[in-house]
């Protein structure tokens, strides 16, 4: 079986690194907030360019520069399920040049790194939710399951030979099948991979069998029919991908998650700061463009009100809460 990009050992941190003066680069120190913003400011997104977090990322930049009258660059620092660029955006100058954009990973942290340097609650504010992307239940084009109900089946008969996909310890991939082998009552041979796009190669080219990914990741092979596609895991389904049915209403009713993304800054970061990144992303999630982008790819922004630090918290400590019960006795090693 092909291993591109999968990791072969224990995940490393030390690569990933990337020195505080680096995502300070684009700051403008410790001015005076009511002038804030008088430089650029620098998003840090914790997984790969290309990757569906870096693709939410993106489309919101340019909307935010517009409303901030400064430039967004963003800066992708990879390592151990996000928690290395969280941990530096933490420890960062709190003075807004520098925010992070997290997904659901975020609030998982916790639980799957025991030895966590940064506390998600107490070491960030948060700015306001961005988006909550669905999943999609997909496998290679030519896996033997035509439903997903006949996959669970099969899966419960071959779970030793079965080879179920994601893109590394904490990501939305392994959070997903996490779920999914506990909604299917069954445990597989998972394979990480360091990233999505490893993960999707492979399984595009036939060398494991399924994954479960955001919409941002699927859709495209969905609908270029390069994957066999089972179901998506909302409540409803998707508008952009209308054949497919939920999980629930394809015999897998425990299967339900999005995965949330919204952004953060260190916790000393002064309210008046935190206020203008607030509004600046409420009128990037109201862009058109935006909006149109984000539906292509099987999501659509939050609601204004879950665009705000008071809505992002609570759902944070609710997701710690969830995820310390599901993930519990899996750690990253």
């Amino acid at each position: 079986m092909a291993t591109s990009g999968r990791r072969a050992g224990l995940l490393r941190f030390g690569a990933a690194l990337a020195p505080l003066s680096l995502l300070a680069a684009c700051g403008g120190g410790g001015g005076d907030p009511a002038d804030y913003p008088e430089d650029n400011i620098e998003i840090i997104v914790p997984f790969a360019a290309g990757g569906p977090t870096d693709t939410v990322t993106r489309l919101i930049t340019e909307p935010m520069a517009e409303e901030l009258g400064v430039e967004l660059v963003v800066q992708n620092v990879e390592g151990a399920g996000g928690t290395v660029a969280a941990g530096q955006v933490a420890e960062a100058e709190a003075d807004g040049y520098t925010v992070l954009m997290h997904h659901i990973g975020m609030s998982t942290a916790p639980t799957l790194y025991p030895d966590l340097d940064f506390a998600p609650e107490e070491d960030f504010k948060t700015v306001g939710l961005v988006t909550e992307v669905p999943m999609t239940v997909i496998a290679r084009k030519d896996f033997e399951p035509t439903t997903l109900e006949e996959l669970a089946a099969y899966v419960e008969e071959n779970a030793d030979t079965v080879t179920l996909a994601n893109a590394g310890i904490g990501s939305a991939s392994h959070l997903c099948g996490v779920l999914m082998q506990q909604a299917m009552g069954v445990e597989v041979q998972e394979v990480p991979y360091d990233g999505t796009g490893p993960a999707m190669e492979d399984l595009v080219g036939g060398q494991v069998d399924f994954l479960c990914d955001q919409t941002t990741n699927t859709s495209q092979q969905i609908s270029e029919g390069t994957v066999k596609a089972y179901a998506v895991t909302t409540p409803e389904p998707v508008e952009s991908l209308p054949d497919l049915p939920t999980a629930a209403e394809a015999g897998l009713p425990d299967l339900e998650v999005t995965v949330w993304h919204g952004l953060y800054v260190p916790a000393e970061t002064p309210d008046e700061i935190v206020e203008k990144l607030t509004s600046a992303l409420q009128t990037a999630l109201q862009d058109q463009g935006v909006i149109d982008q984000m539906a292509d790819l099987g999501t659509a922004p939050v609601a204004q009100d879950q665009a705000t630090p008071d809505a992002h918290s609570e759902l944070l400590s609710a997701e710690i809460d969830k995820w310390s019960e599901v993930l519990s006795g899996i750690q990253a090693e």
